[in-house]
């Protein structure tokens, strides 16, 4: 689980996998989705999804644009199920993504949760500038930001991701995961997250306006879909308040220009870089 409080509250928070570890850790962790040779290839290049062509064709007419799809999207292994409730795209876990223990960090597994649900937004038409938002979110400045988040990795190679959100209260959304091995189909990890809305000049928490919810939710299940189905799971346990003195702890940490994303705040992933880089 990763827990971030609004900055400047941010502090380092803990984080569980199948694999036990638990913030603050001994070592560097990874979870185990492995870059082998001779992984499963995938065979050819999957265009984008009807549903995802039309909605970005009528985005571009009613923005007097081009109604083709981008390069991008072409060459994405990604596309809206036929619901169009959720979005399922495939990734080859590349060599530099692996650490010494030859499997992928938990740093990657992060960012590739992250790439399908950015990727998942866009396929249906939130803008692409990389915030997921919608025309009333520009409107009134609102962006989402990650409140928790918790990830369980089991095993695999080369993996197909399929990412849905949901409501969750009157205060944020939730979205969740699952990946697969995509050589047998075999469920190789779960996740799921709570995101809140902010403002992103005051930086301030806001709650999700009808109007808002509107927009987002038509996209979304209506039934509630879990990832984590099964009563007294992990990703309910309450993230314990961090003590004082703590066993291992670092101050000073001073977030550097690399660790902002473009939402101008520390990224959600750089946090799990962080317990690891300090432990």
């Amino acid at each position: 689980m990763l827990r971030c409080h609004t900055p400047p509250q941010c502090a380092r928070a803990p984080l569980r996998h199948h694999g036990r570890w638990e913030s603050p850790p001994a070592a560097a962790p990874a979870v185990v989705v492995r870059c082998a040779r001779g992984a499963p290839q995938v065979s050819g290049i999957e265009a984008a999804s009807p549903g995802h062509a039309a909605v970005t064709a009528a985005l571009a007419k009613a923005e007097g644009g081009d109604a083709r799809p981008s390069l991008a999207e072409r060459l994405r292994l990604g596309n809206l199920l036929e619901d169009g409730l959720s979005y399922k795209e495939s990734f080859i876990v590349r060599c530099y993504e692996v650490g010494i223990n030859k499997t992928a960090t938990v740093e990657t597994i992060a960012n590739l949760l992250q790439e399908v649900g950015c990727n998942h937004a866009q396929s249906v038409g939130f803008s692409t500038d990389g915030f997921a938002t919608t025309t009333t979110m520009r409107k009134l400045g609102l962006i989402w930001v990650t409140n928790r988040m918790h990830i369980e990795i089991y095993k695999g190679d080369v993996v197909e991701i399929e990412t849905w959100c949901q409501e969750d209260g009157r205060i944020g959304t939730r979205r969740d995961w699952i990946l697969k091995d995509l050589a047998n189909g075999e469920v190789i990890g779960r996740a799921t997250s709570k995101w809140v809305m902010m403002n992103q000049n005051t930086r301030r928490l806001q709650r999700v306006s009808d109007d808002v919810r509107d927009e987002v939710f038509m996209h979304c299940p209506k039934a509630p879909r879990l990832a984590f189905p099964e009563e007294n799971n992990g990703s309910l346990k309450k993230i314990p308040n961090l003590s004082d003195p703590a066993e291992y702890s670092r101050l000073g940490l001073v977030p550097r220009r690399a660790d902002l994303d473009m939402n101008q705040h520390v990224n959600n992933v750089t946090y799990i870089e962080y317990t690891s880089r300090y432990n």
